[in-house]
């Protein structure tokens, strides 16, 4: 009888400790610049997606996982007869759930390959791989984590302060007036994700880091109520006091079992830029 295998898109943001700590495989999506596409992750990191976009004064392009890639991480399994869990971005943001089920009919194992579809983002699909991972260690069935995922799912809470603008406005994300006097004014952003699709929630003014701190004590009533396993403090290149006064936050309210703190892929950082910060939990 085969293992239930967990598998994800590299926008889960799960550090390689924890991948490899809950055995989850994951697929890249693609990153694209001057015509050329690059494994999120694999092949490209945030910090060159940085300068290159920068220097180039434009965000790459992104796209969804490749049948090359998803053979190379299925294959084994479906060999091996285990039945596996794909985890995946919204897909009111990408395709790549589709992609699974097409792989899926393509190698005559849709019996076996369970798409879900996280309706979310970062690590708020990490919050529901880590569950998942945890119900297939307690020996679940694929059909009844897949139920209990999808019975949880809504209660996944993803929201980020945006620090600057810039790299929303080359992604077409907000004009480049609203970009610049954004900017100007100090504005930072806060981005939610709801029912599958990301909205602006407020807008915060003024330096990074108290906006940042003001932002985690606004969540204090929903952390306090928040299932107290984990919290994820997900950043795409932050200073080094920032996070760890956030931590410190975090650490204070006396709730989380664990503070895990990752850092954002290609994908999710070549949209929002570097310095954005978010908090990630499951609501009770």
């Amino acid at each position: 009888m085969g293992q239930v295998r967990i598998v994800a898109d590299s926008t889960c943001d799960l550090s390689k400790e924890l991948l490899e700590q809950y055995e989850i495989s994951v697929i890249p999506l693609c990153i694209v610049m001057n015509d050329k596409s690059y494994y999120d992750g694999v092949e490209v990191t945030p910090d060159q997606i940085y300068e290159w976009a920068d220097a180039n004064r434009t965000t790459p392009k992104t796209s969804a996982i490749t049948f090359e890639y998803v053979e190379k991480v299925l294959r084994p399994f479906i060999d091996a007869g285990d039945e596996i869990i794909y985890l995946g971005i919204s897909e009111k943001m990408s395709t790549t759930c589709n992609v699974i089920r097409l792989y899926a009919e393509d190698a005559d194992y849709t019996d076996k390959i369970h798409v879900i579809d996280s309706m979310n983002l970062s690590t708020g699909i990490g919050l529901q791989l880590l569950y998942a991972a945890q119900l297939a260690r307690e020996g679940k069935t694929a059909q009844e984590i897949v139920s209990l995922i999808e019975s949880r799912r809504d209660k996944a809470r993803a929201s980020f302060v945006v620090e600057t603008l810039t790299y929303l406005a080359r992604g077409g994300r907000c004009s480049a007036v609203t970009a610049l006097l954004g900017n100007a004014l100090n504005l930072k952003p806060e981005i939610v994700v709801e029912n599958g699709a990301m909205k602006v929630a407020k807008k915060f003014r003024g330096k990074q880091a108290s906006v940042i701190l003001k932002y985690a004590e606004e969540l204090k009533e929903d952390l306090l109520k928040a299932d107290p396993a984990v919290v994820f403090l997900t950043h795409s290149g932050c200073n080094r006091a920032v996070l760890d006064s956030v931590r410190e936050y975090l650490a204070g309210l006396n709730h989380f079992e664990n503070i895990y703190e990752t850092r954002a892929g290609g994908v999710i950082s070549s949209h929002c830029g570097p310095g954005t910060l978010g908090i990630l939990f499951y609501a009770e």
